[in-house]
């Protein structure tokens, strides 16, 4: 009977990656592909997952969301497929030029093969190498951020005004209108705390309209062993909107004379 065993991950049963191929076990498709597992599990045991959205005061507020909406299908659907490291469809007609590639796009196949989510998923270690040493309850995780994580954070906001164009230019013409060289550092740098304040007056009058945007599994182990915690697994979802607080409050108390990363995420 174990003979006819074929390798794979726990829900992942439609979708663009096949894995009786070794290429499938990689370090780069494990990344991703293990954290929807993760969650199709969790989905299968009752559990919610972690998620944080952004309040009025433009603080994280901790809450929970089935993972139905994360995928937006029932993750047991045979109807549900798996597409990673695709472009999200939808955003294609609000760009100029090419689309970069997100994480994981869901899709409905009884519905013509409709794109549904669009997430990116940054699978992360606690403690670590910063925190290790210190009490269990203080242990942090390093998130690595790629460009076009901030580009599908910017396309999930403007999707939103598509047809509010208007709207979503009053907050943005006043800063950006004095800006005539947006590859000038001089041009550019004195404006960064401006252009914070108009995005985030732009967010907080519109916190209806945050999506989830970022998966970010932890994977805990017992200090820098590599011995798993008890508790080892857990899911976060960050919203479009919390997720700009990991770059905005950096640049906002910066008092560098040229353009870091933090700031150019801003920009």
């Amino acid at each position: 009977m174990l003979e006819n065993l074929q390798p794979g991950l726990f829900g992942l049963i439609n979708c663009n990656r096949d894995f009786t191929q070794p290429t499938s076990w990689g370090k780069n498709q494990f990344n991703n592909s293990f954290p929807v597992a993760l969650a199709c599990y969790m989905y299968s045991k009752g559990l919610k997952l972690n998620y944080l959205t952004l309040d009025h005061q433009l603080k994280i507020k901790h809450q929970e969301i089935d993972v139905q909406q994360i995928f937006g299908i029932s993750p047991i659907s045979n109807n549900l497929f798996f597409f990673f490291e695709s472009d999200y469809v939808p955003y294609r007609k609000i760009v100029i030029g090419k689309l970069p590639r997100v994480d994981l796009v869901t899709h409905d196949l009884n519905r013509d093969n409709l794109c549904l989510k669009n997430i990116e998923i940054k699978l992360t270690a606690l403690p670590d190498n910063s925190t290790y040493r210190l009490p269990d309850h203080q242990y942090g995780c390093e998130i690595v951020t790629r460009p076009d994580t901030i580009v599908y954070l910017a396309l999930s906001i403007c999707y939103e005004f598509q047809h509010q164009k208007d709207k979503l230019l009053s907050y943005l013409q006043p800063v950006c209108s004095e800006i005539h060289d947006w590859l000038s550092i001089s041009q550019v740098l004195p404006y960064i705390s401006s252009m914070i304040n108009c995005l985030d007056n732009l967010l907080i009058d519109n916190l209806e309209i945050q999506i989830p945007l970022v998966m970010q599994p932890i994977w805990k182990t017992l200090g820098k062993t590599a011995k798993l915690d008890q508790h080892c697994l857990d899911i976060f979802v960050w919203t479009n909107f919390a997720f700009t607080r990991l770059f905005f409050d950096i640049a906002t108390k910066s008092e560098e004379e040229t353009i870091q990363r933090p700031m150019r995420s801003v920009v």
